[in-house]
């Protein structure tokens, strides 16, 4: 805080001239040197905002009115996005084609401070955030309701565990916005789960789950899975195929080649690996979640080459419960990220190449930096549009030694 500035409270309002996108869907101003993270603007705009948090080395804000709009500014097509409101959607402001931007200057600015590139480096990588086919709204196929002390199901503010009401989400896929969920009351429900898989199946499950889980069919790969409805999925229907396809592409695995498929949930990757390899070749799969190793073992049944290890994968690699040699390895790890333990195993691994997709751009650049210090490269990187309206994206990169 600066002298001539000693204190700013919540709910002040400021007028700032805001900078670059950061990660987590606002952008960056400063007040009287100080960092303020904004949202619900653009880079360029001059706003006013009211102060939403403080903290000792930033404030956070919301931009209130527009006072120099971005020509990238759009009307938000919810009336339930913006400030107090829900906290899902956090660039439904943002132009379609300015969404995108924003996701790769967000790559590239991660892999630039966490992954330690160099311009030149990230420069040659070409990274572009890409669409997937379809609409920037109807395209979420699985949405958890929170549900409020008045029993009502709705969305939560950002940052905050207060519910929206709301009468529709408009990421919702239609066959979900089409469900009594929002109209009725939830007495017993802490939260409510629904799902409208590709398979054309579509269920409620109030949470906690009082009965059994209900299984949803879902079509990717030419194969049909059929899997919980709580089991992790990619929620947008071209994800799936999309991230294979990059991901084959990338490894390029060969017949009779040994493959890992880590934080492999029900089989995805490890399905389309098991074809490329053949029966002469040999998948294992890693997933420490039941409902993800229980689904994984029924939709791979017909693979006989294809073993399912149930472990965390730092278990599993530190207790060789799977070990080399292996040619070619893909992970697909939570939020954050994979490790430096197991980055640590897979660069000595022997593996000729590993395909790493992310959810996260911060986790998988401090991930990229963990396997250049030990001698490997980021040789190439593809980003996906998988959630339209928030800043969130997928990335898939391919990851080689050095030697």
């Amino acid at each position: 805080m600066t002298p001539e500035r000693s204190a700013v409270a919540e709910e002040e309002r400021v007028t700032l001239t805001v900078g670059a996108p950061a990660h987590g869907g606002h952008c960056v101003a400063r007040l009287d040197g100080q960092v303020v993270f904004v949202r619900h603007a653009l880079p360029g705009e001059r706003v006013t905002a009211v102060v939403t948090e403080v903290h000792g080395g930033y404030l956070r804000a919301d931009a209130v009115e527009i006072l120099e709009a971005s020509p990238d500014r759009v009307a938000p097509p919810c009336p339930y996005a913006g400030p107090g409101r829900c906290g899902g959607c956090d660039l439904q402001h943002v132009a379609p084609a300015a969404q995108r931007d924003w996701k790769t200057a967000i790559l590239r600015e991660q892999l630039l401070r966490l992954g330690r590139l160099s311009e030149a480096e990230v420069d040659a990588l070409d990274v572009r955030v890409a669409a997937l086919p379809g609409e920037l709204t109807g395209w979420r196929s699985r949405v958890r309701y929170a549900v409020d002390a008045a029993d009502r199901a709705g969305l939560l503010k950002h940052r905050s565990h207060e519910v929206v009401p709301i009468d529709r989400c408009l990421i919702a896929h239609p066959a979900i916005q089409a469900l009594p969920v929002l109209d009725r009351l939830w007495p017993t429900a802490d939260a409510v789960e629904t799902v409208a898989s590709s398979g054309g199946d579509v269920e409620v499950l109030p949470l906690p789950a009082s009965d059994a889980v209900p299984t949803v069919r879902e079509e990717a790969l030419g194969r049909t899975w059929t899997i919980g409805a709580e089991t992790f999925w990619q929620v947008h229907p071209a994800a799936a195929e999309t991230l294979v396809g990059a991901v084959l592409d990338l490894v390029a695995p060969r017949a009779g080649e040994r493959a890992w498929d880590l934080y492999g949930g029900a089989g995805l990757f490890a399905a389309a690996l098991a074809t490329r390899v053949g029966p002469s070749g040999r998948v294992t799969l890693v997933e420490s979640a039941p409902d993800g190793v229980a689904a994984a073992r029924e939709n791979l049944a017909d693979l006989p080459w294809v073993e399912v290890v149930p472990a965390r994968v730092e278990t599993a690699l530190a207790r060789r419960r799977v070990a080399g040699p292996v040619d070619v390895v893909v992970l697909d790890p939570p939020r954050t990220g994979a490790g430096a333990k197991v980055v640590d195993a897979l660069t000595r691994s022997g593996a000729r190449a590993v395909g790493y997709v992310a959810c996260d751009p911060a986790s998988f650049a401090r991930d990229v930096r963990t396997f250049r210090e030990q001698g490997w490269r980021l040789a190439e990187l593809h980003g996906y549009d998988c959630f339209p309206m928030t800043h969130h994206l997928e990335c898939v990169g391919l990851l080689l030694p050095e030697s």
